[in-house]
């Protein structure tokens, strides 16, 4: 150590969220700590070994990549050792005084208190080093970064801030030095070290030594995974891997391991995890697939080696077939990546097509990541086909989950389209007054409550020959399908009068009024014409805080057999109480905006009207 004043500096607001958490017993095994600290030592050899072929003068200082592990019963130390890249003072500023991650802000604020459901976030989010405060009383690291010649020292208690000091003749690399606290002893006996080692990190591709004394002795297979036959693996070395490597510690719902050989060759060993990770939806999120270039890690951020639809998907690539220098932008444009990535999507596809056949089984995958791999109906990819036969939807006629094949299956005779409705969520939909013509005659219609279901319905429009159509714009299949049971009422043969009054009333809150065949039950319902936004999508915009150019249309749909349009017919036609039916009116109207998940824009009119309308009938 140097004599120069030490540098003390505060921890981010969110880190000492984490601290605070870790430290009082968030894991219920805290043993996972070995597991993050290997994980991030193997992961620094990698970097330095892809910066020694960009940069050979660092090869001075490089020897052979190992992580060594060295308990020490007398100072009460487990020392973690690599001698990857290393860290300079921003690196350890930037990497251990801040969760260098976007997002911390909606990371910290998904935190629920509930230690099983924040250790899933706290892994997912890949914040692992603070875990060595399960353990530790306080973490020393030691570092220096290849290519620079002053060391630093960095440490904590895991209370509010750390130091930094510089550090005399350092190798290049980083050794994590864990003051263990009185409970945590068992991590400094070598046969618990063994232990957890073979059971977590056996997979990692360096040798990890454990150090005793004067004698090294390696403890690992030290061979990457996926190099190994799958006979040779067992299903908890897959799941330890998926965990090390995603930092979860869910179970893999999907494992995919296999060898591509022909024009490209390649191992592919790739999870589908059970829950959807914290960050799916952060636009920069990274790529959850490694790029490997002969058991060479080249990186972990190739957002174009796997669709946007398959973004949860995590795992590693290892191909021959590239050179090792490989740029980030040659990445980007070699037919080759093209080509393992339409090998990778068409063995996925494959394999969920296969998963799909248990019906129970796939519903644990669609419930986690079916709103994500609707995003392929959206996207212009080949698979489009593919990706339609394995979404799932609910449906109107039954709970259960269906596929467009399965629609075609229960459409009705002279049906000529698939239907569907969308909304906020399911309860809203059920009770959706457009809905009502279609049960009165069987017809299955699709309830569509995803943001991105607004969206796919504009560029998958058919299935098979059958076109996807809202209900909104369904006359033509309503008139060819006859009711399954008569309908109540007589149909009000003249309805000009009353349509042209209605508009007067609700003037240029509505486009137009016209009858339909579409209700049953209810007298009243608002649709939009075709080929503009859905009052639903244009929710989801004002929500969002989207400038919206042009409104959708209003337009009033009215059951001509219903005994309330009956009697407001008369009523316009006697010009008998135009108050009266006037208030009629915007009761019915409000209820409609209610049907369809509009907020009312004078709920306490809307509350007069109806206490009067009852009183009058009491």
């Amino acid at each position: 150590m140097t004599d120069k004043e030490e540098q003390k500096i505060e921890f981010k607001a969110e880190v000492s969220k984490v601290l605070d958490i870790v430290i009082h017993s968030l894991y219920s095994n805290n043993e996972i700590f070995l597991r993050e600290l290997i994980s991030n030592a193997s992961d620094a050899c990698d970097k330095l070994r892809y910066a020694l072929l960009i940069h050979p003068d660092l090869s001075k200082e490089a020897s052979a990549f190992k992580i060594t592990l060295t308990p020490d019963a007398k100072a009460d130390t487990l020392t973690v050792t690599d001698n990857g890249i290393g860290m300079d003072k921003d690196d350890l500023i930037n990497h251990l005084g801040t969760i260098a991650r976007s997002g911390s802000a909606e990371f910290i604020k998904s935190l629920t208190g509930d230690k099983q459901k924040d250790m899933a976030l706290i892994g997912q989010f890949g914040v692992g080093f603070y875990a060595a405060f399960m353990v530790a009383d306080s973490v020393t690291v030691k570092t220096r970064k290849a290519g620079t010649d002053t060391g630093y020292v960095w440490t904590s208690a895991g209370a509010d801030s750390f130091t930094i000091t510089e550090g005399e003749k350092l190798p290049v690399g980083t050794s994590v030095i864990l003051h263990l606290k009185p409970e945590a002893k068992e991590y400094l006996e070598p046969i618990r070290l063994r232990h957890l080692v073979r059971q977590y990190s056996d997979h990692i591709a360096l040798p990890i030594i454990l150090k005793e004394g004067n004698k090294e002795e390696t403890i690992n297979s030290a061979s990457a995974l996926w190099t190994r036959k799958k006979t040779d693996i067992t299903p908890e070395q897959y799941k330890d891997f998926y965990q090390s490597v995603s930092h979860a510690f869910d179970d893999p719902w999907l494992t995919l391991h296999y060898k591509a050989e022909g024009v490209i060759d390649y191992t592919a060993l790739l999870f589908v995890p059970t829950k959807p990770p914290f960050n799916l939806f952060q636009p920069d999120r990274k790529s959850g697939i490694q790029l490997y270039v002969n058991k060479v890690f080249i990186s972990d951020d190739i957002p174009d080696l796997m669709p946007f639809y398959l973004r949860f998907v995590t795992g590693v690539i290892d191909t021959n077939d590239l050179p090792l220098n490989v740029s980030r932008e040659m990445l980007q444009k070699t037919p080759v990546m093209s080509k393992i990535k339409k090998g990778i999507v068409k063995h996925l596809l494959t394999e969920l097509k296969k998963r799909a056949e248990d019906k129970a089984d796939y519903q644990k995958f669609w419930d986690s990541f079916g709103i994500v791999f609707k995003e392929g109906l959206y996207e212009p990819i080949d698979e489009r086909d593919e990706v339609a036969e394995l979404c799932r939807f609910h449906i109107s006629t039954t709970d259960e989950l269906i596929s467009f094949a399965d629609y075609v299956g229960l459409m009705k005779q002279n049906q000529e389209n698939i239907y569907y409705l969308s909304g906020a969520d399911l309860a809203t939909l059920k009770t959706n007054p457009q809905l009502e013509g279609f049960s009165a005659r069987g017809i299955p219609v699709l309830l569509l409550t995803d943001p991105i279901d607004e969206f796919w319905v504009q560029t998958f429009t058919e299935y098979k020959g059958k076109k996807i159509v809202s209900v909104m714009h369904a006359k033509n299949d309503l008139e060819k399908i006859k009711p399954e049971s008569e309908p109540t009422g007589d149909k009000l043969e003249k309805a000009d009068e009353l349509t042209k009054r209605i508009k007067e009333i609700l003037g240029d809150k509505i486009n137009a009024v016209q009858v339909t065949d579409r209700l049953t039950k209810s007298p009243m319902a608002l649709i939009t014409p075709e080929g503009q936004m859905s009052l639903h999508l244009e929710r989801l915009m004002k929500a969002n805080g989207q400038q919206i150019a042009y409104a959708s249309d209003r337009i009033v749909e009215i059951n001509p057999r219903h005994p309330l349009i009956h009697k407001l017919a008369e009523m316009v036609s006697r010009k008998e109480s135009p108050d009266k039916v006037a208030d009629a009116v915007w009761v019915l109207y409000d209820q409609a905006l209610i049907a369809e998940g509009e907020n009312i824009a004078d709920p306490a009119a809307f509350a007069e009207r109806l206490g009067n309308f009852v009183l009058s009938g009491l």
